[in-house]
C-alpha cells in the first residue's frame, strides 16, 4: 500500500491517529483545570510508566486542552541539569509565559510585579541581564533572591500565579522526563507547587516519568503525595489494542483480518509504541484493502530490526561493559521484575558486588525498583532485545585492588 498514506506514526512524542485507554487521565486533566479555573484547588499530576506507553502522547494531548482553554502552556524536558542550569531553564520558561499572559504593550501592574520577581530570580544565573532583556523592570527586593532554589521557584510561581489569576487565566506546567530532576531540584518544583495550591492561584505542574518517580517524589518531599496523583499507565487491553492497529488503517480504507490483528497484538503486547512500529512495518509491504496474517509476520523482520537499531539501541550503546554484562544476566532470567540475588548470582557475584552498576542503571533509567530487592526493565521487551543484541552472557572479570 501507499508508503505515502501510511497512518501510523513511530516518532516519539508522535500523536497517535487514535488516543485509546487513556480517558481517566484526560479526564482528571479537565478536572483540574476546570478546577483551577475557579479557584479551587485540585491534585495535579504525574504520569508514570514504562518506555513507550504514550506518556509524551499524553502531554501533548493535555497541552491541546490547556490551549483549548485559553492556558498558558509551559513545555519542558528535563534532563541532568546542574542547579545553576535548572534556574536558568526555570527562568527562561517563566520569561516565555509572561509574554504569553499578554504583550508587554498591555501588561498590568500583576504582570509587571511578577517581572519584577523574575528578574531578582535570574540574578544568580544571569548578570549579563539577558533573560530579563526587553522587560525593563527592576530586580523585587526580597523575592526570589534568597539565593535557595526551593523558596525562590516558590516565589516565582507565586507571582506568576497571581499575574496570570489578574488576567483571568491559568499556566500549566508540563513537565516529560521529570525522573531525571536532581533532589533539590525536584524538591523546589513540588514546594513551588503546594505554595500555590496555598495560595490558590492557577498555575500547576503535570509531569510525566518513569515508574521510580512516585518514590523520589515522596524522598523529596513528604507531602508530595497529597499534592500529586500518580496515575500510572500500562499497555493497551486487548480491545483498545486492536482498535489501534484497526482505526487508522480504516481510515485509509483499508482493514485488518481478526487472526492478523490477534497476532499483531500478541506480537506487540499493547504498548503503544510498538503499536506505531508494527503498523508502519505492515502498510507498505501488504498489497491491501485487507491486511492478513502473512502480512503481520512478514513484517515482523523489519519492526524488530528497526526497534533494534533506534529504540533499544540507543539506551545500550550509553552502558559500559559491566553495566551490558548485568542487562544480560538479568535478561537470562526472563521478563518482568527480578531479585537483584538472583541477577548478582546469574553474574557470579555477591549483590554487594554489583550494586553500584544497579545503581547506576536506575539512576540512566534503564531499571526501576518496583519492590525492595527488585530489579525491572524500564523498557518492554528489554530482555528479548539483550539476547538479541548480545548472545552470549561474559562476565568481566573481578578486578584486584593492588595491595
Amino acid at each position: 500500500m501507499d508508503p505515502i498514506r501510511n497512518p501510523y506514526t513511530p516518532n516519539a512524542g508522535a500523536q497517535p491517529q487514535v488516543m485509546l485507554g487513556r480517558d481517566d487521565q484526560l479526564t482528571s486533566f479537565e478536572l483540574l483545570l476546570g478546577r483551577l479555573a475557579r479557584g479551587r484547588t485540585e491534585q495535579s499530576m504525574i504520569v508514570t510508566g514504562l518506555r513507550g506507553v504514550g506518556k509524551t502522547a499524553l502531554l501533548g494531548q493535555f497541552r491541546k486542552k490547556a490551549l483549548a482553554a485559553d492556558w498558558v502552556v509551559v513545555e519542558m524536558e528535563m534532563r541532568k541539569h546542574s542547579d545553576h542550569d535548572f534556574r536558568r531553564e526555570i527562568a527562561l520558561q517563566m520569561r516565555r509565559a509572561l509574554f504569553d499572559l499578554s504583550p508587554k504593550a498591555r501588561w498590568s501592574d500583576r504582570i509587571r510585579s511578577a517581572a519584577s520577581v523574575l528578574s531578582s530570580f535570574t540574578v544568580t544565573v544571569d548578570e549579563s541581564g539577558a533573560i530579563t532583556a526587553g522587560m525593563d523592570v527592576s530586580p523585587a527586593e526580597g523575592r526570589a533572591d534568597h539565593g535557595n532554589l526551593a523558596l525562590d521557584v516558590a516565589d516565582l510561581f507565586v507571582a506568576l500565579g497571581e499575574a496570570a489569576q489578574a488576567q483571568s487565566r491559568g499556566v500549566v506546567l508540563l513537565i516529560d522526563e521529570i525522573q531525571f530532576l536532581a533532589t533539590p531540584q525536584l524538591e523546589a518544583l513540588i514546594t513551588g507547587l503546594h505554595k500555590t495550591v496555598q495560595r490558590e492561584v492557577p498555575i500547576t505542574l503535570v509531569g510525566a516519568g518513569l515508574p521510580q518517580i512516585a518514590e523520589l517524589a515522596g524522598d523529596a518531599k513528604s507531602y508530595a503525595e497529597r499534592l500529586f496523583k500518580l496515575p500510572a499507565i500500562g499497555s493497551l487491553g486487548a480491545d483498545d489494542a486492536r482498535l489501534a492497529f484497526q482505526a487508522p488503517a480504516q481510515d485509509e480504507g483499508a482493514d485488518f483480518t481478526a487472526d492478523a490483528l490477534d497476532l499483531a497484538v500478541e506480537i506487540t503486547e499493547g504498548y503503544p509504541y510498538f503499536i506505531q512500529e508494527l503498523g508502519y512495518a505492515i502498510w507498505p509491504h501488504a498489497q491491501g484493502p485487507t491486511i492478513g496474517v502473512d502480512d503481520v509476520r512478514h513484517a515482523v523482520e523489519l519492526y524488530e530490526a528497526k526497534l533494534d537499531s533506534s529504540f533499544f539501541r540507543v539506551r545500550l550503546d550509553r552502558s559500559t561493559e559491566m553495566q551490558r554484562t548485568y542487562l544480560r544476566a538479568m535478561a537470562d532470567l526472563g521478563p518482568g521484575p527480578q531479585r537483584s540475588a538472583d541477577i548478582a548470582e546469574r553474574m557470579g557475584r555477591t549483590s554487594p558486588q554489583v550494586a553500584p552498576t544497579r545503581a547506576e542503571l536506575i539512576s540512566m533509567g534503564l531499571l526501576y525498583t518496583p519492590e525492595h530487592g527488585l530489579a525491572e526493565f524500564t523498557v518492554p521487551h528489554f530482555d528479548a532485545y539483550m539476547k538479541r543484541a548480545v548472545p552470549d552472557l561474559v562476565v568481566p572479570p573481578v578486578r584486584r585492588r593492588k595491595s
